[in-house]
């Protein structure tokens, strides 16, 4: 369904430069949350990303993609991802799904976070509990992942997770499945894709040194999606509100290593049992 051909690591070189893409991820959209606040365009996030990135000695990989031109995806409420940044002012209690990419020195980077404009105590109780179980969810894929072990447990992982959350939560959550995760290295997007959903199959083994981007996009309703007439915003069939998580993770024979978390994931994969494996 997905491919065969055997997957292929990076050395711990290699690795080093991924993190110092990762790196630059992580910092401009920890710097893009304190900005994220009502009143506030998206074209203007998408300028304070690039101006930080390229400050910073990276290139806005994103803007590498034919026929993109913006640093960021900028999804809000109903949009689940690719959201092209323009006029739309942020309003308090919206749910914004940032996704943003760097390229340093020939390596990239990818993630993506959600966040409610103007903090939890604007948003509606559903959209938080949206937003925890997509996040969780991607913890669970990426725990999921070790050297020898199958790339397509992430998905398995991932849908168990959002339905125990929908079950605590009393929600109907639905995982997109038109849209998966990618391999990532010297491009952003490259083989093999990651599906953020259970597939019935086991797939290839994972080698050290391997690097993926794991990125589940949730629903508050159906999993069906329709994109929309500028041919990159995908919003949800049903109009509910989506998020959207992602990181780019390595594996290595000691453990995971997040290269686009400030802290590398070490909370987070030690919160889910997983091994923090840094390199330096």
């Amino acid at each position: 369904m997905f491919g065969r051909r055997k997957l292929q690591g990076r050395t711990d070189e290699q690795l080093l430069l991924m993190r110092e893409a990762g790196l630059l991820v992580g910092r401009t959209l920890e710097m893009l949350r304190e900005r994220i606040v009502p009143g506030v365009t998206t074209l203007e996030l998408d300028r304070l990303a690039e101006e930080f990135i390229r400050g910073h000695g990276g290139i806005p990989n994103f803007q590498l993609v034919p026929g993109y031109s913006h640093t960021l995806c900028t999804s809000v409420n109903d949009e689940v991802v690719h959201g092209i940044p323009g006029g739309r002012v942020l309003e308090a209690g919206d749910v914004v799904s940032v996704d943003c990419g760097a390229e340093v020195r020939g390596w990239n980077g990818d993630a993506a976070v959600s966040v409610v404009v103007g903090g939890p105590e604007a948003a509606r109780p559903a959209d938080l509990a949206l937003i925890a179980a997509t996040e969780a969810s991607l913890y669970a894929g990426i725990a999921a992942m070790r050297v020898g072990g199958r790339l397509y447990a992430v998905g398995d992982a991932v849908e168990a997770s959002i339905e125990a959350s929908a079950e605590r939560d009393g929600h109907t959550y639905g995982i997109v499945d038109e849209y998966v995760g990618h391999g990532i290295g010297t491009e952003m997007h490259m083989d093999p894709q990651i599906p953020n959903y259970a597939v019935g199959e086991s797939g290839p083994k994972l080698p050290a040194g391997f690097t993926g981007a794991i990125e589940p996009m949730v629903t508050l309703g159906g999993s069906s999606t329709r994109v929309l007439g500028d041919d990159w915003t995908v919003v949800t069939a049903d109009g509910t509100r989506a998020a959207h998580w992602e990181h780019s993770v390595a594996v290595r024979p000691e453990g995971l290593w997040v290269l686009t978390a400030i802290d590398g994931g070490q909370a987070a994969l030690e919160a889910n049992g997983a091994a923090y494996a840094p390199l330096g």
